[in-house]
Order: structure tokens, then C-alpha cells, then sequence
């Protein structure tokens, strides 16, 4: 049973990362019409009215231990506005590479944070796993102030994963925790909208469709299901799995994006496939005595 449970988690964070990867483009899109702070906003607070009706239909307390909610929600949105804001004066290479560095800092982090490193076949993993994110990216070229505010993702990415684990080991609801961290992203973005005068209208009517769409799919149900699944397995499991968005952007380029297909990012992605795999591998847990 555990096992089943395991596979269907695994299965549930690959659906996150190919659905995060296939809306990177409509996100680029829409933010011509669009200020970063506004469009996060609305994201998520369309998502946490969502969550929050669910709620009520399950009887459930909605701000039950919040302190935790706001933990992760204060996290999120150190991972989506630095990341917004870095690709206006970087590149998309640079910005999905840098990103990807979350796969190096949550182990590292982990037992910075809580004195546990993981199996050595997982550390492994997360290094051939980052060799295939730069020959997938293209890694870095002429680093600049958009690269530093990205790798504020990538350290809050990996505070992200290791905090959702750190509580959904402790018993929390997913649901609650969940509708918690988006109405605390979609709060933080509009409030910090409001001193710099920062226009929270757009310019053209199909964005509130695009705002809708990156609302229900790529945040209420990705951001739900890797909450259900970090009950079952661990946070480097996590960040090897995660690595797989660039790969499945890639993906969708190639296919509904119409680009050509690139000899160089295939290999890098399937570098990336071999990670997991190998993290699966039975070797010996450095924890063990």
C-alpha cells in the first residue's frame, strides 16, 4: 500500500511540474499587458476563493493553525515575484537555470535546517540532475541583477519544498494549508502593488481569461496535489521530480509551441530522467548508524 501510495505521489508531482511547464509562455504573454504584482495577485487570490468554497463544502477550519500558512505563503511569493520581476532584465536561459539551483540548495538546506541529509544516490541524482539542467538551459551567460533577484527563487523554492514537507509530516491539512499560502501570496502581492502606484488593471480582455486559466490549473490543483504528495515522500524526491518543468516546457515548445527541436536540450532532459531514476536506486542512507 505504501508503495501504491508512493507511485501516485510521484505521479501527482510530475503532473505539477509539466503543467508549470507548459504555461511558461502564456505567463510571458500575458505580462505585456500586465504588471507582475497584479498578475500574481489575482492568481492566487482566485485560487484561495476556490480553496476556500471547497472548504466550507468539507466543513473544514479554514485558518487552523495559520501561523504555518503564512509561513509557506510569505516563502511562495519569494519564489514567484523575484522570478517575475529577474525576467525583465535576464534571460529565459539564465532565469530557468538559475531556478533549477533549487534542486542543489533542498538537500543542503535540509540538513541545514534539520540535521538530515538524504540517501547518497540522492544526493548524487541532484547533481547529474543539474549537469542536465544546464546543458537543457544553456546555463549562464553575462550574469546581472535579473540572475540575483532569480536565485531569491531558487533559495525560496527550496524553503518551499522543505517547509510543505516539514509540515505535512507533522499531520497538517493539505487543503487548509493550501487555501492558507495562496490567500497569503495573493494578499502580500496587492498590498506591495499599492505604495509604488502600481497598476493592478490590464490592457487587453483576454488576460483575465489567462489569469483564470494560471488560477485554476497551474496553481489551485499543481499547488493542491504537492501538498497531498509531500505527505508521501521526501522533499529531495520532490526537487528531482520539479527539475523535470524545464524538460516539459521543452517539451511543449517542440510540440504546441512550434520550435524546432534542439539535439542539446533532449540530451539535457534526458540527463535529467536518468536523475530520477537513479534516485531510486537502493544504496546506503548516510543517516543510518
Amino acid at each position: 500500500m505504501k508503495d501504491f501510495k508512493n507511485f501516485f505521489a510521484d505521479l501527482g508531482l510530475l503532473y505539477s511540474a509539466a503543467i508549470w511547464g507548459s504555461t511558461f509562455f502564456m505567463v510571458k504573454s500575458a505580462l505585456e499587458f500586465i504588471s507582475p504584482l497584479a498578475l500574481i495577485g489575482y492568481r492566487f487570490l482566485i485560487a484561495s476563493v476556490f480553496m476556500y468554497i471547497l472548504l466550507r463544502f468539507m466543513k473544514r477550519p479554514v485558518f487552523k493553525n495559520f501561523k504555518n500558512g503564512i509561513m509557506l505563503g510569505v516563502i511562495l511569493w519569494f519564489v514567484y515575484f523575484p522570478q517575475t520581476l529577474g525576467l525583465k532584465y535576464t534571460t529565459a536561459s539564465n532565469s530557468g537555470f538559475i531556478t533549477g539551483l533549487f534542486i542543489v540548495f533542498v538537500p543542503f538546506m535540509g540538513w541545514m535546517l534539520f540535521r538530515k541529509l538524504p540517501a547518497l544516490n540522492k544526493i548524487l541524482s541532484v547533481f547529474i540532475a543539474l549537469s542536465g539542467l544546464w546543458i537543457l538551459t544553456g546555463g549562464m551567460n553575462n550574469i546581472n541583477r535579473g540572475d540575483v533577484l532569480t536565485l531569491i527563487t531558487a533559495l525560496a523554492y527550496a524553503l518551499h519544498i522543505l517547509f510543505a514537507g516539514k509540515y505535512m509530516g507533522s499531520g497538517s491539512d493539505p487543503f487548509v494549508l493550501t487555501f492558507q499560502q495562496f490567500f497569503v501570496v495573493g494578499v502580500l502581492s496587492i498590498i506591495s502593488a499599492l505604495p509604488f502606484s502600481v497598476s493592478l488593471s490590464w490592457t487587453q480582455g483576454h488576460v483575465w481569461w489567462t489569469i483564470a486559466f494560471l488560477a485554476v490549473f497551474p496553481t489551485l490543483s499543481a499547488f493542491l496535489i504537492q501538498m497531498i504528495s509531500q505527505k508521501f515522500t521526501s522533499p529531495v524526491k520532490v526537487a528531482l521530480i520539479f527539475s523535470m518543468e524545464p524538460v516539459f516546457a521543452a517539451i511543449f515548445a517542440w510540440t504546441l509551441g512550434g520550435e524546432l527541436f534542439v539535439l542539446r536540450r533532449g540530451i539535457g532532459g534526458l540527463i535529467i530522467v536518468s536523475a530520477i531514476l537513479i534516485s531510486e536506486l537502493p544504496v546506503l542512507n548516510i543517516n543510518k548508524k
